[in-house]
């Protein structure tokens, strides 16, 4: 992987460049104003100087090409997704191969072998004890799949989630995540009110046993390191602790892995590294390689909660089981394997956080899910428009900027974003 997407920042137009800004025009006029940020809105609501996002136009490895020509290296992943690295050749091969054969196939109805293969390596991944799956396209399907089989396996509808947790927008998921309480309170009138509590994240055990047993709970639903949230990792022994009180009042746990899975943070799963299982797993992101694809894996106990089907599936969608986000998956699971991406993940996040480190930043996090202080004089969503001017693709998390980069990033590319982020950092101050 040593020449996969390597290079360094190439930038040869002002950024955004004029055909980022031309083809922003043409999406300002055809897509809803609530998607993605235009000049005027940027100014206004974000504090930044005003100006478009860059328009993607290629992608390998760590580098992102904009339609200007522009050459970036990416440490989001594009939220957390290309973990393998953008457009991994054996991921691209897989997808070309599965598309010479089968496009689609129908879901619930006949699905086809590629469902089969992958279902069967990921559930030889996950911890013992979670042993049926239910198949999906995002993040929120996942959660939303797990909420729907604890409410069947516990009887109760009620659910406890944390402060800082993103677990999706879908009307579904909405009311769980409590990151930024703008994102639920325009649809307040569609959600049930009361379906969900929310504590701090990290609370004390006790506290969880309480408000589970007294709002009769039926799941609790966590990310073992909140991502959006800021890149915070559970307290240390708090997610034993939090299964623990569950189970006393009679709550099913689910960790929302969407974001930590598939080898994020240096183990296939974070709760691996904790020694804990839940009773149930979501996973997504970097599971298809860049394709949409997501499981809500559980334990048989749980999951023969939903019964079996009777010719009409009552938790299914048109695109379930994709072939080709299957194929892509299937193909990730190989080279994580293959490739020793976990070690790599461990090596590189060590190498980024020593380098970081020694330029007088504070980090923390876990593998390549990383957080990094800044001052107060240099607010994150500054220092990143800065950054993206010197060629680096870098997002805000909580108080700090977020570091999900593909696990392909080079040693080279880690000294020149930390070189960027001293430059970026003093500019902003």
């Amino acid at each position: 992987m040593s020449s996969f997407g390597v290079k360094m920042p190439s930038i040869t137009t002002a950024i955004p460049g004029p055909a980022s800004v031309a083809a922003m025009d043409v999406i300002s006029e055809t897509e809803c104003p609530a998607i993605t940020a235009r000049r005027a809105r940027r100014a206004a609501t974000m504090g930044v100087a005003s100006d478009d996002p860059i328009v993607w136009d290629q992608a390998l490895g760590a580098n992102v090409t904009d339609v200007d020509g522009n050459r970036f290296v990416d440490l989001t992943s594009g939220f957390g997704v290309a973990l393998v690295g953008h457009s991994h050749p054996r991921v691209v091969a897989a997808v070309q191969k599965q598309s010479a054969r089968l496009l689609h196939a129908s879901g619930d109805a006949w699905p086809d072998i590629t469902r089969a293969t992958l279902l069967k390596k990921l559930l030889n991944i996950t911890p013992a004890g979670l042993d049926l799956a239910i198949l999906g396209l995002s993040g929120s399907d996942a959660v939303e799949g797990a909420v729907k089989s604890a409410c069947l396996a516990t009887g109760r509808t009620k659910v406890l989630a944390f402060d800082g947790a993103y677990h999706g927008l879908q009307l579904g998921a909405l009311p769980l995540q409590g990151y930024k309480p703008a994102f639920r309170e325009p649809f307040e009138g569609l959600l049930r009110q009361g379906l969900v509590t929310h504590l701090p994240f990290g609370s004390d055990p006790q506290l969880i046993e309480e408000t589970v047993r007294r709002e009769s709970i039926g799941l609790v639903i966590v990310e073992p390191v909140l991502g959006r949230g800021g890149m915070v990792p559970a307290p240390q022994g708090w997610l034993a602790g939090l299964k623990a009180a569950a189970h006393s009042a009679g709550a099913l746990v689910g960790f929302d892995e969407i974001q930590t899975g598939m080898g994020r943070t240096g183990d296939w799963f974070a709760c691996t590294a904790d020694g804990v299982t839940p009773d149930l797993l979501m996973v997504g992101k970097a599971l298809g390689g860049g394709l949409p694809i997501s499981a809500t894996i559980g334990t048989k106990a749980v999951m023969e909660a939903w019964g079996a089907s009777k010719g009409e599936a009552l938790h299914t969608q048109t695109f379930l089981g994709h072939p080709l986000g299957s194929a892509a998956a299937i193909a990730v699971l190989d080279l994580i394997k293959e490739e020793n991406l976990l070690a790599r993940v461990q090596t590189l996040s060590t190498i980024l956080t020593n380098a970081l480190v020694e330029a007088g930043f504070t980090v923390w996090g876990r593998g390549l899910m990383l957080g990094v202080g800044l001052n107060a004089a240099s607010p994150p969503l500054a220092v990143s428009r800065e950054l993206l001017q010197l060629g680096y693709l870098t997002l805000p998390a909580g108080k700090g900027l977020g570091l999900t980069p593909p696990a392909v990033l080079s040693e080279e590319q880690v000294a020149g974003f930390v070189r960027a982020l001293r430059i970026a950092t003093d500019r902003c101050a």
